[in-house]
């Protein structure tokens, strides 16, 4: 059961970055949305990534840490989407409250195992 539950925030933490990438391509070609796509594009990512790196750690003390590194990217990447979101006009902004949303339950999630690992 401990691997279906890996495998799956790493499944929902890789989509999570697939529909962030596609929301972005969407943005008006603007200085500012190239500069802040960038970001989230970055932050989004690494959520992930990191998330992989804490399910191969060697340790408990690495593992904390590399989901440490999530939680912290997921914080960012709401930043970086509250950001988008508050300075473009969208006809709906429905995508861009989900993935706000999507990357407040990452945060909390990770804020759980790290709990948890204590």
């Amino acid at each position: 059961m401990k691997k279906n539950s890996i495998y799956d925030l790493e499944e929902r933490t890789f989509q999570f970055a697939k529909e962030v990438r596609v929301f972005i391509k969407e943005l008006d070609k603007t200085i500012a949305n190239f500069e802040d796509a960038k970001q989230v594009v970055r932050s989004s990512g690494s959520i992930g990534a990191n998330y992989i790196e804490a399910n191969e750690s060697l340790s408990k003390k690495d593992f904390v840490y590399r989901v440490k590194l999530s939680r912290k990217e997921a914080k960012e990447s709401i930043y970086w989407l509250r950001l988008i979101n508050e300075t473009n006009k969208f006809q709906k902004t429905d995508k861009a409250e989900k993935l706000i949303q999507e990357s407040i339950e990452l945060k909390k999630i990770f804020s759980a195992i790290i709990e948890k690992s204590k």
